[in-house]
């Protein structure tokens, strides 16, 4: 189930002529999932590209092609506009020009002109050759652009062409730039997922981990505007990615990352190896009974605990409670318990535990419910302590 984080947002999207517009009905349909209510506007060219009812159909809204009598610009993203956001994807460096100087000539241009007028947020995402796209007027434009507070989310680089981003990342951008930013300023370090611990050289001491909520805790904690990052093996977009495979790597990254300065929040929800083998040289013979002897690893939660940040500790177990109440002891600001059924699992039962809580808060969902959950509890806890 897809969490509905763009539930009654309209989202105007302006489509201008470059042949990525046929990634658009893709992406209007993952607006949609997400809740939000998707108003289409093209540009002339972008209509020799793909076809307006295209688009009608995916937004179930008619397409604006032209501006009339109804100043549909002025309706959705002028003064006091009903749209919370416009989005130009794809956009040109040709639209980046004409946005960038205030020229309106086309409906896009003309709902850009209007929307930044208006102090509406505006993400454009380009897409054009790369040779374009290096062009220095191109980039003196986007600057121009991101000066001014508009959004930019940039390309991927492919094939001599600057892409346009993935659906995925556009995604987040727009759910970052609607949802108020209540985490703005704020510096967050998530630890996710599995370690691996080597036995030999083809194979690992792991756990059942798939680092999903970990991943799901960072994308919303971009979503609500704080710089995020994640060590973990994974990659995620938006985000500051730190890959890191076994415990000790992890535990490196981390403190490094803390001599640097403190993050606002520390969130460790990997599944930390406790223990390591002694790595054998080569591949352990098959077919016989092996002996493994594994030693215990230092706990970096220890460490994190003695830094000035504030930590969300998770503990999983079958009675995690004791263990969760000793880590608010010790200094811990918040924890969160859960068995271990919910380790590799699409969704799962956990609970909040504060200092001020017993039996602490249950919550439970995909993990993409859980995590927004997770952060509705630490924006209050922070909301009640003082914490700007």
């Amino acid at each position: 189930m897809t969490v509905q984080t763009l539930a009654g947002k309209e989202i105007v999207i302006g489509v201008t002529g470059s042949i990525a517009a046929v990634e658009t009905v893709k992406l209007i349909h993952a607006l949609r999932r997400k809740g939000a209510i998707v108003q289409p506007v093209m540009s002339a060219a972008a209509q020799v590209i793909i076809h307006p009812d295209a688009l009608t159909y995916a937004s179930g809204r008619p397409t604006i092609t032209r501006l009339s009598g109804m100043v549909e610009h002025v309706t959705f993203c002028g003064d006091g506009g009903s749209a919370s956001l416009l989005l130009v994807a794809p956009c040109t460096a040709n639209t980046i020009g004409k946005i960038a100087y205030g020229i309106d000539d086309t409906t896009v241009t003309t709902f850009a002109t209007t929307a930044i007028g208006s102090g509406m947020p505006v993400l454009v995402v380009p897409a054009m050759h790369h040779s374009m796209y290096r062009h220095p007027a191109v980039i003196r434009n986007i600057k121009t652009l991101e000066s001014w507070g508009v959004g930019v989310a940039g390309p991927r680089i492919e094939e001599e062409k600057a892409k346009i981003a993935d659906i995925e990342e556009i995604v987040l951008r727009c759910e970052r730039a609607v949802l108020g930013r209540p985490l703005a300023g704020k510096k967050v370090l998530v630890t996710s997922g599995a370690c691996r611990e080597p036995v030999d050289d083809v194979r690992v001491l792991t756990t059942r981990s798939s680092g999903r909520m970990g991943q799901e805790l960072a994308l919303e904690a971009y979503r609500l505007g704080a710089e995020v990052t994640i060590v973990h093996n994974d990659t995620l977009p938006c985000v500051q990615n730190v890959p890191v495979e076994t415990s000790g790597e992890m535990r490196e990254a981390v403190m490094k990352y803390l001599k640097k300065g403190s993050p606002d929040l520390y969130i460790s929800a990997a599944a930390i190896s406790d223990f390591a083998p002694k790595k054998v040289e080569g591949k352990i013979a098959s077919g016989k009974p092996v002996t493994l002897d594994l030693s215990p690893l230092p706990k970096l939660i220890d460490s994190v605990l003695k830094c000035k940040t504030r930590v969300i500790a998770f503990k999983i177990g079958r009675t995690p409670l004791p263990e969760a109440k000793a880590l608010l002891a010790r200094g811990a600001w918040m924890v969160v318990t859960n068995t271990p059924e919910s380790m590799g699992a699409a969704t799962g039962s956990y609970r909040v535990l504060t200092k001020k809580t017993k039996t602490g808060k249950p919550i439970a969902g995909t993990k993409g419910e859980i995590a927004a959950l997770i952060w509705q509890e630490i924006l209050s806890g922070m909301k009640k302590t003082g914490v700007s």
